[in-house]
C-alpha cells in the first residue's frame, strides 16, 4: 500500500454526491485580482525567492504552500485575510518562481527562508498557515523560532506518517511519475480539465471532487508541478522526523484537516493536536488534502475566527472543550 490513508480517489461521477457548499468559490474572487501587482523577488541566501504581498494593517499571516504546489495553492484565501491583515504567500526554494536553493533542500531550511523573507521584509511576529509540506515547515518554523511565530494553522499538515514513505519504494516511484507527468504544462492541464475523467484522475488525489472545482483554479495549481524542487523536497519531507519535539510548539495552533485525505491521513491530525499544547481542530467531513481550496467559505471563516482571537485557550480539553469544528463546520459539510 502506497499511502497510509484508507480513503481512495473517486470516479469524476461521485462529484454528484457532494454537497452545496463544496467548491464554491470564495469573497473577494481572486479572479478580480492584479496578481502581477502583487507579486515580487528577494534575495535569501543568495537565491532569489518568489513571493505575494497583499493587504495591509493587523498582524502578519504567512502561507507556505505544499509538496508540488506554489502560492497560487492560497488563490481563494488570500484576497479573504488580505482584507483585515497583510498577506505573504510565497514559493518556496525550488518552485514556482523561486531558484533552487545553494544548500541541500530541507524542512529545517525551508523554515529559516521563511523566517529571513518574514525578517526581510520587517514583519516581526506572524501567522504562518501551511498546507502539507508547508504544515511541516511551518511547525518546523514554530519549534526552531518560537518568537516569529505567534500563531500557526496546520492544514493537512505532513511530518507524522510521512517519515513512513522512506521505508516504501513505491511511494517514491509514484512521487517521481507525478513530477514526471506534469512537468511545466500549465497548458496541457487546461486541455485535461476540459474532460471531467482526466480532471479525476489528475487531481483526484488531492481533492475529494475535483470535478467540482472550478477550471480556472485547477489549472493554476498546476503553475509549480513539476518544479526542480519537487523531489529533494520529497526526500526532505520523508526523512526527517520533530515527532519529539512538537510538544515545544508554545503557538496557539489550528489543526485543520479533511476526513478524505490519501496523502495524510485522519489520525495524523489528532497525533499533533495530542502533542501541541495549545492546539485546536477543525475536521472537515467529506474533504480531501486541500480544504483551503475545496471549502474556501468554511476555511477562511475557521481561519479568520481563529487568527482574531484576543485569547487563545492554554490547554482545550478535546472531550469538553468547544472546538473550531463545532462552530465553523456546522452545517456546511
Amino acid at each position: 500500500m502506497i499511502w497510509p490513508s484508507p480513503s481512495r480517489p473517486l470516479s469524476w461521477r461521485a462529484a454528484r454526491r457532494a454537497d452545496a457548499e463544496y467548491g464554491v468559490s470564495a469573497t473577494p474572487d481572486w479572479r478580480q485580482v492584479d496578481w502581477p501587482a502583487h507579486t515580487h523577488r528577494a534575495t535569501i541566501d543568495g537565491g532569489a525567492v518568489s513571493y505575494v504581498d497583499m493587504g495591509a494593517g493587523g498582524r502578519p499571516a504567512v502561507f507556505i504552500h505544499g509538496l508540488g504546489g506554489g502560492w497560487q495553492n492560497w488563490l481563494e484565501n488570500i484576497p479573504a485575510v488580505a482584507q483585515t491583515r497583510r498577506v505573504i504567500a510565497l514559493d518556496l526554494p525550488g518552485f514556482g518562481g523561486s531558484e533552487m536553493p545553494r544548500a541541500p533542500i530541507s524542512i529545517t531550511g525551508f523554515a529559516a527562508v521563511v523566517d529571513r523573507l518574514c525578517e526581510h521584509l520587517g514583519l516581526g511576529p506572524v501567522a504562518v498557515v501551511g498546507n502539507s509540506m508547508g504544515g511541516f515547515t511551518a511547525a518546523e518554523l514554530a519549534i526552531r523560532t518560537p518568537e516569529r511565530v505567534e500563531r500557526a494553522v496546520l492544514v493537512d499538515a505532513a511530518g507524522i506518517t510521512t517519515r513512513m514513505l522512506a521505508q516504501n519504494p513505491l511511494s517514491e516511484r509514484f512521487a517521481r511519475a507525478v513530477v514526471t507527468r506534469t512537468r511545466g504544462t500549465p497548458e496541457a492541464a487546461r486541455r485535461m480539465l476540459r474532460r471531467p475523467g482526466f480532471t479525476a484522475l489528475g487531481f483526484g488525489v488531492v481533492a475529494r471532487y475535483p470535478t467540482r472545482l472550478s477550471r480556472d483554479l485547477l489549472a493554476e495549481q498546476f503553475v509549480s508541478l513539476g518544479s526542480p524542487g519537487f523531489m529533494p523536497a520529497y526526500e526532505a519531507l520523508s526523512t526527517y522526523d520533530f515527532v519529539d519535539r512538537l510538544d515545544e510548539i508554545a503557538c496557539p495552533t489550528l489543526i485543520v484537516q479533511g476526513t478524505e485525505d490519501i496523502l495524510v491521513p485522519l489520525g495524523d491530525a489528532y497525533e499533533f493536536a495530542r502533542r501541541i499544547p495549545r492546539a485546536t481542530t477543525l475536521i472537515l467531513e467529506d474533504t480531501g488534502h486541500v480544504p483551503m481550496l475545496e471549502r474556501p467559505l468554511t476555511f477562511n471563516r475557521a481561519l479568520l475566527e481563529f487568527l482574531d482571537q484576543d485569547v487563545a485557550p492554554e490547554r482545550p480539553h478535546p472531550e469538553r472543550s468547544p472546538t473550531l469544528a463545532e462552530s465553523a463546520a456546522e452545517g456546511s459539510v
